[in-house]
């Protein structure tokens, strides 16, 4: 029975607090006054504690209403009005789907839309909007981009991390979104993975360590106008796949999959994410989105997480390796533990097949009223009920001189100086040639999942090329003259900087399981400064190790940038030694590509060791 409260002489505050003290006592509730005006359903009074206030909610849904908050679809196929009426719980942007223009304001616009829409149903219960905010809130143009977590790992940093979280929440809550698809947690152990840049290391206590994050993104409440729900992905064993296939097969014991690829969700866990991402890979050939066993038994029961298990983008449609999902997929997945599911294109479909699940018993009411409550739960707990729509109070932090800073520190943290004859650090006052395509090309230092899925290369997004910062922290006493392909070189420089490296790509596309060598245009721009006589500097650009064991002896010196995002000044600040180089590698380099996969312990001897890392010399 929902319950409403009248009680004369009574605050509305004290006479809530009293309900929720006599309802846990098992005391009956004051008697009302019929007199007295109706109070609101208690589900929305903010001074209720949430489980009781989900409790009064989920006493008025309808089976409708319940399996609506366990769908997600795409902000493109839905408009806000079709949202409501299918009573979707949840919305998210994909990579590379935004409003236009693509502004803070217009995504504050278009999150207020929905919301105005979903609050305006019977019930009026919030949606909560996710996004892939992996590496700042990098969907949004203007918005500050991070390093990909390849160089946070390398920064050895795990309070900058939560630092970075706590910028990225302020940031996307500025847009009015409220969930964060992050961090990824993965343990990579293939570099010839597509997504070894959005691991922190090829060890579980790189991911561990770096679960700070979480803290930043959620802050000290989630009720915090700049807190955002982070998101633990992708359970589990995404990284450990065999060959390094992207959603391939993690063929691994339980005792390896639990010493290297468990650790950081129990930690998440134990930080408190608010949700967990499950995985499009398999294990031991049992996809993830069906293992009731790792998702129930173990990630629920087990670690005892209590927040909410979301399935990834179309993840149950690859349940049986066919297109498209059937009734036999949402029933197992379903069943198998996940609460709700990233369905972008065919929301209408999914609840159907759900409905007749539920109807037919195939799916207990339990399990559907176990989602429901961990998805109210973090409803209440983000305040959306009280505070539905953007605080465009926050908009100025988008991209802010703050953040930027802070980008610029994390950047300059995560360069690893991997060979130095004695060219570094450049003189300020010394002729500098610069080249190499990822000199001056925003795009490739920003990598994937940057404004678009996969990236792009090009003036994607507003920032600092490493180019650019070369100038600035060089100053007017240092002469820089730059070309692509190093034409013009000669012998009169005192140093040249040669940029190379990966273009931008994010999984799936990203593997690369025939070669990592530098592409022919790196070659001819390295053979062309080489020739010159010049001493130069190697800076790679890349989202992992690559293949430059035999090149290596011709360098004088070599600098892994990794992905540093939108402050290219960053790598010039190390460059210049303004910066002395600290980071340390948290991946095994390979001395060549037939050592695939290597990792620390393993007894191949490795061109760089796990923990690598040089600095320059006191002065």
């Amino acid at each position: 029975m929902s319950l409403r409260l009248r009680v004369p002489g009574l605050s509305r505050k004290a006479a809530t607090v009293l309900l929720a003290g006599a309802l846990a006592a098992g005391i009956a509730a004051p008697a009302a006054s019929a007199a007295e005006s109706s109070w609101w359903p208690l589900y929305k009074n903010p001074y209720l504690p949430v489980q009781l206030r989900v409790g009064d909610l989920m006493d008025r849904m309808s089976l409708d209403d319940k399996i609506g908050q366990m769908i997600q679809s795409e902000r493109g196929a839905v408009t806000p009005q079709q949202a409501a009426e299918l009573r979707l719980g949840s919305i998210l942007s994909g990579g590379g789907s935004a409003p236009t223009p693509n502004t803070p304001e217009s995504w504050a616009n278009m999150y207020d839309g929905y919301q105005r829409a979903a609050t305006a149903t019977p019930l009026g219960i919030p949606i909560i909007y996710g996004v892939d905010a992996v590496h700042g809130h990098n969907n949004v143009y203007g918005a500050t981009v991070f390093p990909h977590n390849v160089g946070l790992g390398a920064a050895h940093d795990p309070r900058m991390v939560e630092r970075i979280g706590a910028a990225t929440a302020k940031e996307v809550a500025a847009t009015g979104l409220d969930w964060n698809f992050a961090p990824c947690l993965c343990v990579a152990r293939d570099d010839r993975w597509g997504r070894t840049y959005e691991s922190f290391g090829e060890l579980p206590g790189d991911a561990s360590a770096n679960t700070t994050v979480i803290n930043g993104l959620q802050g000290r409440s989630l009720n915090q106008r700049t807190s955002v729900l982070a998101t633990a992905k992708h359970y589990v064993g995404d990284g450990g796949t065999t060959g390094g296939d992207d959603q391939g097969n993690t063929e691994i014991s339980e005792q390896e999959l639990r010493r290297v690829h468990l650790p950081p969700f129990r930690e998440a866990v134990r930080r408190g994410a608010g949700s967990v991402m499950i995985s499009y890979s398999s294990w031991n050939g049992a996809k993830m989105h069906a293992h009731r066993y790792l998702i129930t038994d173990v990630l629920k029961k087990e670690l005892r997480f209590s927040g909410i298990v979301v399935s990834d983008w179309e993840g149950v449609d690859k349940i049986d390796g066919q297109q498209g999902f059937t009734p036999e997929e949402v029933r197992q997945s379903v069943t198998a533990g996940i609460d709700l599911f990233m369905v972008p294109q065919n929301a209408a479909t999914f609840i159907k097949y759900l409905r007749a699940a539920v109807d037919s018993g195939q799916v207990p009411m339990s399990r559907i009223d176990d989602a429901n409550r961990r998805i109210l739960t973090k409803k209440f707990e983000l305040g959306l009920f009280e505070r539905p729509y953007t605080d465009r109070s926050l908009l100025p932090s988008v991209g802010s001189t703050e953040h930027r800073a802070l980008a610029r520190e994390a950047v300059g943290k995560s360069q690893v100086l991997l060979k130095n004859d004695g060219v570094l650090p450049l003189k300020k006052s010394g002729r500098i040639f610069v080249a190499g395509k990822n000199a001056d090309d925003m795009g490739n230092q920003a990598g994937g999942w940057t404004i678009s899925w996969q990236g792009a290369s090009g003036p994607t997004i507003p920032g600092t090329t490493i180019l650019e910062g070369i100038r600035q922290v060089g100053g007017a006493s240092a002469k820089v003259d730059y070309d692509r392909e190093a034409d013009g070189i000669d012998g009169g420089y005192d140093a040249a900087v040669v940029v190379v490296g990966e273009k931008p790509y994010a999984e799936m596309f990203g593997d690369r399981p025939d070669s990592l060598a530098l592409d022919a245009e790196d070659q001819a721009t390295l053979a062309k400064v080489k020739a010159s006589g010049v001493p130069f500097v190697v800076v790679t650009v890349s989202g992992r190790q690559l293949d430059i064991t035999k090149e290596l002896p011709g360098w004088n010196a070599l600098v892994a940038a990794w992905l540093p995002g939108s402050e290219g000044a960053g790598v010039a600040d190390v460059l210049f030694g303004d910066r002395k180089p600290t980071g340390k590698l948290t991946f095994t380099w390979a001395a060549d590509f037939g050592q695939h996969p290597i990792n620390a312990g393993d007894g191949k001897k490795a061109l760089f060791p796990y923990g690598f890392g040089l600095t320059y010399p006191r002065r």
